[in-house]
Formats: structure tokens, sequence, C-alpha cells
């Protein structure tokens, strides 16, 4: 088995890069994990994901826009202990908690996104729509499991549109992509896409706009998700029908105004038990 200690090795977060997750609303960060880690966990994340594929057999011409996007597994951590690794790295976690300036996170859900061959775009959108939390804290880990040209599809960013309220109230769909494209043009909000290289992680707040370019490659575009929030959140009213779903498929135990301690839930880092430790 592969040396997976960078597993629980703490990412220094430069001060520069704090500022400008604040400022931009996303980071991209280098040499997050090695070639033997990821290695390691990508036949296994790819193993789940087409294991538990809804789509599979499905023509792409026959699927709406956020099907022909990416084939979207839920909940690896529940499926597999190497999943479970992945997905409760304190690596992941504890950047998480710095660039959130909180005490610890806690796990929302994690989730892949793989992006098949000729798969299609995936529209303009902010996660938190979905989400019915109680503060902005929320933070996603975006972990491709190779580089990720750009005529694979990686995340394109509107730098600083977490502080604007564009496309708030718009769930991913043609929609979403046409109404917030105009809008953001209209704004001046700049797009910011590059290529991923191995090893690259980012991470964008729930309200941080983002969408992603179609696959023009013979080869999946193979990315593992964490979604971090605050691990002193509280559960919001729902003020959608994706929010009030949200609730009960991945807090279900949580009452509104009451910390999300759902067991779905777990702290994967605190600054003070994790003080002294080499995570």
């Amino acid at each position: 088995m592969s040396d997976l200690s960078l597993l629980d090795q703490k990412y220094h977060l430069t001060e520069d890069q704090l500022v400008r997750f604040r400022e931009d609303g996303f980071l991209r960060a280098s040499n997050v994990f090695d070639v033997a880690t990821l290695h390691y966990f990508e036949p296994e994340i790819t193993r789940l994901t087409f294991a538990h594929n809804h789509l599979k057999g499905t023509p792409m011409k026959e699927r709406d826009t956020y099907s022909k996007a990416f084939i979207q597994v839920e909940n690896l951590w529940k499926k597999s202990e190497v999943a479970r690794w992945l997905t409760f790295s304190k690596r992941l976690a504890g950047i998480a908690t710095d660039l959130l300036g909180a005490s610890g996170v806690r796990l929302w859900h994690d989730q892949a996104l793989y992006k098949e061959p000729s798969g299609g775009f995936t529209p303009w959108h902010t996660d938190q729509q979905y989400w019915p939390m109680k503060s902005n804290l929320s933070v996603t880990a975006w972990i491709p499991m190779h580089a990720v040209p750009l005529e694979q599809g990686p995340l394109c960013f509107g730098r600083g549109s977490h502080r604007k309220r564009i496309g708030r109230d718009l769930p991913i769909s043609d929609r979403s992509e046409a109404l917030i494209q105009k809008e953001i043009k209209t704004q001046g909000v700049v797009e910011v896409i590059e290529p991923y290289d191995l090893g690259d992680v980012s991470f964008h707040l729930g309200w941080t706009l983002h969408r992603a370019g179609p696959n023009n490659t013979a080869v999946p575009r193979k990315v593992h998700t964490v979604i971090y929030m605050d691990s002193n959140m509280r559960l919001a009213k729902p003020s959608n029908p994706n929010q009030a779903l949200d609730h009960e498929k991945w807090t279900p135990s949580t009452a509104i105004g009451e910390i999300m301690d759902d067991p779905l839930n777990p702290i994967l880092f605190t600054t003070e038990s994790d003080a002294d430790s080499s995570y």
C-alpha cells in the first residue's frame, strides 16, 4: 500500500492565499496531494461512481442539461472505507477550516462528479442555493484525480461573486446559465478558468458562482468533492423546495435553529483537538 500519511499532514496556506480566497471566493491550491495518494484513491472512487451511476445506459442525446453535465454519486464515505479515508482527510478539512476562519468544520456531504467523454457543460450556479444553512460559512473542496486540461472541463469561477447576489434563487439549469451569464457581464464579474495540474485542489465558497465547460476529450474527467460547513452551523428554515429536500436528505435529525449535529454531519476538524497533531 502507498504511503498515505499526506492525508493527515498540515497544508500551510500563506497569508496571501487567505486574503485572495476571501476576496475572490475561491482558491486553487497546488500540491495538496501527490501522485501516490491520487493513484491509490482513484480506482476506488471510479469504481463507486460507475457502480452507482443511475444514468448507465442512457444515451447522452436523451438526457437533460444537468444529466449531460456529469455522473453524480453522493455519500461515497458511507459506501467504502477507502472513500471515507479520503473524505475524512484532516489535510483537506484543515484547509477548509483555515479558509473559513472557523474553529472547525463538519461534513455536509461528499460526492463524485465525473464528466463523461462528450459530457456537456455544467451551467452557472451557486451551491448554497440548495443548502438550508444559517450562515455563509460553507466551502467545497474540488479534488481532481488527475490533471484537468481546459478541454476536459475544469471549474470556472466568477471572481468576487460571493459578495454579489447574482442567481441566488436559481437552481442549476439552462435558465441559470443564461441569466447568470448575462448578469455577470452586466456587473463586470471576471471569469477565471485555469487547467489543473496533478495534485491541485480548489476550494470555493457556497455563494461563489461557478460553472464548467464540456468534456471534449475521450476520457472521463474524474473529480471527488467534499463539502464542509462551520462546525457550529445551524439549520435555517428552508427557503425553497430544494433546501427542504436537502434538510431531509443530509441532516434529517436536525430541527430548524439547531446545530447540524446529525450522524451524517460529523466534525472532521477542530483547531483545538488538532492543534498539537501533525495532521
